[in-house]
């Protein structure tokens, strides 16, 4: 039996759109001798609806076109998709996470996810009634098949990944080994850069205790925060890999489930590659589907907005980017001139809109009608919120969506300046601490100088005060980052002094970070919409 991985991605709400392009993948795979043919969860929906399950009228327009996609299935295949649908349970919620069995001539058939996540970024139970996996089967050309949608394989308490595991009971334990033939699963399973590991020992302790081979097909593409990189698999009965899909495109790939072979596409081993192909996804995809084609960022000459500047480039396109220096009198004459060697190194457009004259006339102003003297973080924020002014004034006079350049090193300190550079409509590399910031730069250059060396190397300066170096407010950034880790990823208490000061930091600033722009998720525990930390407490200040 040949089986497709139709691994797409889906637009949230385009559900005509989704469903076209379902119906292509369905044509193209029968042509290459599929016989079922199995596409990511909610792909007809796109992942995540989130609050827009709170509009009935938005999952009748889904379920219509489902109604259409049904209608169009060809002869001899059997189709797996993606749904929201509607619960028979009148006193439960009122829908279920389901993959849809579609056949021509026959009634679709629906199998409801159980086990529905509500840790890190996942709300799903606010919505969503669950279904019971031991009901997800169906036989087909001899087959019996068990039918599992993204989290139903999770809940193995299996070496190497015990954190994976969030419920009391495992759906899977009860069923028995004799009654699977094979297993599928549709998953929307976001981008971590230690996912693909937890997803292959996942998979491969469902294939292990029901003896049977599975096929995991993965949503490719973005929503929001989230990053889906694809990577769809197939693994024996053993969990011994027999069919690769390419990561971060949308692939089509065919395994003969009874040969237990199929194409492997090349995996990415270079951890820098993969944060830069997940960022230029998300940020691409992000972009596209916010209605948006053209990007402006503000390049200061440092390390953070010359990462942003290329990983713009690379998702839409160097003639859609334009950057902008900003300086004052503050600003190193050497920062203007590397910002515009990085723009003609890419080809970006380039401007400056020097801050000097803006900023002496609201300092005087501001000063005159308070009473404030002397140069403090009054005088620094102003230019940082006039910097922030000007970038905003040129996204509206072109069209442009802001890219906001802050790392999560920063973001952790609250070393930013909130209307001024967390302006944006986008935050790239807001899930990358900063010596994960240089590596980045360091990689875009390994085969030519994209970013100016002196950019890499010179100390990091936000230029708004005399002199001024990050060294003077943070520590280090290898001893800060490895404390970000530990109190942002890791959870892990604070001892010492430094682990204080950053501890205390972090709490303090939490509401800054409520008023970020959306970050790219590329970690295990990002800032963002996976994490509800409160802002009015004294815990830890």
């Amino acid at each position: 039996m040949k089986v497709a991985m139709a691994q797409m991605n889906a637009y949230l709400g385009d559900f005509v759109g989704n469903r076209r392009k379902i119906q292509e993948k369905v044509k193209q795979a029968k042509a290459e001798g599929a016989e079922i043919i199995v596409f990511p969860e909610a792909s007809l929906f796109g992942y995540h609806p989130m609050d827009l399950l709170e509009r009935p009228e938005v999952v009748k327009a889904q379920l219509k076109e489902l109604a259409k996609l049904h209608k169009e299935i060809p002869e001899g295949v059997a189709v797996l998709v993606g749904a929201i649908t509607e619960s028979k349970n009148k006193k439960g919620k009122p829908y279920q996470n389901s993959a849809v069995l579609l056949r021509i001539g026959k009634a679709a058939k629906i199998f409801a996810k159980q086990l529905l996540p509500t840790y890190d970024v996942f709300d799903e139970a606010r919505h969503i009634e669950p279904g019971q996996v031991a009901k997800n089967f169906f036989s087909y050309k001899g087959k019996k098949i068990l039918v599992t949608v993204c989290e139903d394989i999770w809940a193995w308490n299996h070496k190497g990944s015990p954190k994976y595991s969030h419920y009391g009971a495992n759906p899977l334990a009860k069923i028995k080994k004799s009654d699977v033939d094979l297993i599928l699963n549709l998953s929307a399973s976001p981008f971590t850069d230690v996912k693909k590991q937890a997803r292959l020992l996942t998979v491969e302790a469902t294939a292990k205790a029901l003896k049977a081979p599975l096929v995991y097909v993965n949503m490719v593409g973005a929503q929001d925060e989230l990053i889906f990189d694809g990577g769809s698999f197939a693994v024996d009965k053993k969990g011994k890999v027999i069919a690769q899909a390419i990561h971060f495109q949308e692939d089509l790939n065919i395994v003969d489930v009874d040969k237990l072979s199929g194409e492997k596409q090349p995996s990415l081993k270079d951890v820098n590659e993969v944060r830069r192909q997940a960022i230029v996804l998300g940020l691409r995809d992000f972009v596209k589907k916010t209605g948006f084609k053209k990007l402006v960022l503000g390049s200061s000459g440092g390390i953070d907005s010359a990462l942003c500047i290329c990983l713009a480039a690379d998702a839409v396109g160097p003639s859609n980017v334009t950057t902008i220096a900003l300086p004052s009198k503050f600003n190193d004459s050497k920062s203007e001139k590397l910002a515009k060697q990085l723009a003609e190194n890419l080809g970006t457009e380039f401007l400056t809109l020097p801050i000097q004259d803006s900023y002496e006339q609201v300092k005087d102003v501001f000063d005159s009608s308070t009473g404030h003297k002397g140069f403090d973080l009054v005088n620094e924020n102003l230019q940082a919120r006039l910097r922030g002014l000007f970038l905003m004034a040129m996204s509206n006079f072109s069209g442009a969506m802001l890219i906001a350049t802050s790392n999560k090193s920063e973001l952790a300190m609250g070393y930013s300046t909130l209307y001024g550079d967390m302006n944006g409509g986008i935050m790239p590399i807001g899930d990358l601490l900063k010596t994960e910031v240089y590596d980045l730069a360091k990689h875009y250059n390994q085969e030519a100088e994209v970013i100016p060396s002196e950019i890499i190397t010179r100390p990091p300066s936000a230029e708004l005060a005399p002199n001024q170096k990050d060294s003077d407010s943070l520590p280090p950034y290898p001893q800060l980052d490895s404390r970000v880790e530990k109190f942002v990823e890791g959870l892990s208490p604070a001892r010492g002094e430094l682990d204080k000061r950053v501890l205390s930091s972090l709490m303090r600033s939490e509401f800054k970070r409520w008023q970020s722009p959306p970050i790219l998720k590329v970690s295990e525990h990002a800032f963002g919409m996976g994490r509800r930390l409160p802002l009015a407490h004294c815990a830890l200040k």
